[in-house]
């Protein structure tokens, strides 16, 4: 069975994080389907700018609504708004989100709270406030970026490997609920994509010796996955057959595996062993990293 997105013609979708990365190509896709879109993140002057893109390349109508979802309520203020403007969302890209690499001494609490905030509960608040009226209508679907690292956990980058996790098991909880209603729910699984997602999680020389994927491949699969109403996807071969080696090893060997990618390295003006705590800054779009 497919599930036909030329038949979403005239229809809104909802992307968060949707100022760069692969938020924006959603936005970019999506509008070349007919959608209209309604974008969010953190950053106005970035979302403008999409927007007068695909008004001029589209002719789709925009509805710009900045906010921080990082922050607790925010997700019922988004949702008032699209409320407010009486829009009906038809399609949600849970895309907004973000990583912190770093050993525990040098990690603040805060900002893992910001992490399950935005990773969790804002997307688990979105996606439970736009399903309802999806079954009623008997039409609709989510798309949930989860991440390669969903499928084993990830030291020095524990609570993002654990929240990707959630999503994509929420999601394929979500799918075998409502798949025979009308109704369809994605987890989306990128391994390594070409954005912004490592500066920000505080390693910004670590995407250049890693191979990695354009976000256009990562949406125009997701797509593909959804038309076809699959329960997850990830994107490229070699990350799929990576997620299936995890299956054959213990999970001892495979956290210390995986432990070699983002151990911090001391300061090389230190004399002793203490790794540099990384900083990084909130993002507005999360693409998801090799465990």
């Amino acid at each position: 069975m497919f599930f036909l997105l030329d038949a979403w013609n005239e229809r809104w979708a909802l992307v968060t994080g949707a100022s760069s990365g692969i938020g924006a190509e959603f936005a970019r896709r999506l509008a070349a389907r007919g959608m209209h879109i309604v974008l969010t993140a953190r950053r106005e002057p970035l979302l403008k700018e999409l927007a007068e893109e695909l008004h001029m390349r589209h002719g789709c109508r925009t509805e710009i609504i900045p906010c921080d979802l990082s922050e607790p309520g925010q997700s019922r203020w988004l949702m008032q708004q699209i409320a407010d403007r009486d829009l009906q969302i038809e399609l949600l890209v849970n895309n907004a989100g973000f990583a912190h690499v770093g050993d525990v001494e040098h990690t603040d609490p805060d900002r893992i709270r910001q992490l399950v905030e935005l990773n969790i509960a804002t997307l688990t608040d979105l996606t439970y406030a736009v399903l309802p009226g999806m079954l009623k209508r008997r039409h609709g679907a989510v798309i949930n970026v989860s991440s390669l690292a969903a499928f084993q956990p990830v030291a020095y980058m524990a609570a993002y490997a654990a929240s990707k996790s959630y999503v994509l098991h929420l999601s394929e909880a979500l799918w075998a609920e409502v798949r025979d209603r009308g109704v369809t729910v994605l987890g989306l699984c990128p391994g390594v994509t070409d954005t912004d997602f490592f500066t920000t999680a505080g390693i910004p020389n670590w995407l250049a010796k890693h191979s990695s994927q354009p976000p256009a491949k990562v949406v125009k699969r997701a797509i593909k996955a959804l038309e076809k109403r699959k329960q997850y996807v990830i994107p490229r071969w070699r990350d799929y057959l990576l997620s299936l080696a995890v299956r054959f090893t213990t999970r001892r060997t495979a956290v210390n595996e995986a432990r070699k990618y983002f151990k911090p390295k001391p300061p090389k003006d230190s004399g002793d062993n203490t790794p540099s705590a990384p900083k990084s800054e909130p993002t507005d779009a999360v693409e998801p990293t090799k465990p």
